[in-house]
């Protein structure tokens, strides 16, 4: 892993993480084009360091918007809470079940399999994002065509909209390509959050399951087997983590400026075509043995 290799990644990163396009399935493809092992322990945590990056970026975009919204008041911080536990906890058992039969059933007989062997597969990140790109373009198309129907802006996310949130996020989890941005924002959509809102929410949930994230793949990483990262190169790897964990921070403040805009000017379902046309060039790199 080259300080080149690093840079590239976090802008990638950085780029797609809070777009809804899936940073993961970007990721792998890049570091498959550059020849790196997606499931090695130094790229488990620069992939860590790149989520934390983009974590606290989202937390800097959004905190003026949270202030005046969820923290405007003792009752309106108490609502957004239990809002994010519902929608973390079904998130949770839904993502959790997923990964439990698809440990025991694809990859049954494998000793210490894990769902992330599958991540590096090109050929469940196609249809994946095949997936999320539908999504996006139902949302987008049937926003465009209900303009000015939405909820009323002050009307808020309700129980059984997080709830319904919380399980879309919960079917992205295990499978990369899913953009989770991407389902979560058009399933607000499609329940008629008004596009600000269901934003808003979404990279609050964001921020409440990347830390769980984050603290699984250190887990794994730190269960690797004896000797998989040489001990003298545990600094520099560190550093470089640091060092695209930053980069990751400023690709990601540029992504959701980005985001916003195309949100406010109607043109949500052009993520979707993107997607679709993704999906494809994903494929033809299986195709040709990536």
């Amino acid at each position: 892993m080259s300080l080149f290799n690093v840079f590239i990644l976090a802008i990638v990163q950085g780029l797609a993480e809070l777009l809804p396009v899936s940073s993961s399935a970007h990721v792998v493809v890049v570091e498959k084009l550059m020849g790196l092992d997606p499931t090695s322990p130094p790229m488990t945590l620069l992939l860590v360091m790149l989520h934390t990056g983009t974590m606290f970026a989202v937390i800097a975009y959004f905190w003026s918007q949270w202030r005046a919204t969820y923290f405007s008041s003792a009752g309106a911080f108490k609502a957004i809470v239990v809002l994010l536990l519902v929608a973390t906890a079904v998130t949770g058992v839904i993502g959790e079940a997923i990964v439990k039969v698809i440990e025991k059933t694809a990859l049954r007989g494998l000793p210490h399999s894990e769902i992330e062997d599958l991540f590096g597969h090109l050929e469940f990140i196609a249809p994946a994002l095949a997936a999320a790109g539908v999504l996006i373009l139902i949302a987008g198309l049937r926003e465009s065509r209900l303009r000015g129907a939405a909820r009323p802006d002050s009307g808020e996310v309700s129980l059984k909209d997080a709830g319904i949130i919380g399980a879309v996020q919960g079917l992205c989890l295990p499978f990369r390509g899913f953009s989770r941005s991407g389902a979560t924002i058009s399933t607000g959509m499609l329940l008629g959050v008004s596009k600000p809102r269901a934003e808003r929410f979404s990279f609050a949930l964001a921020v409440v399951l990347t830390p769980a994230v984050v603290a699984r793949e250190v887990l794994r990483l730190l269960h690797a087997p004896p000797g998989t990262l040489a001990q003298g190169s545990l600094q520099s790897v560190a550093l470089l983590c640091l060092f695209g964990a930053v980069l990751a921070f400023i690709a990601g403040l540029l992504a959701l400026k980005w985001l916003s805009r195309w949100l406010e000017s109607g043109r949500w379902y052009l993520f979707g075509v993107y997607c679709l046309v993704a999906a494809v060039g994903v494929a033809l790199l299986h195709y040709r043995g990536f």
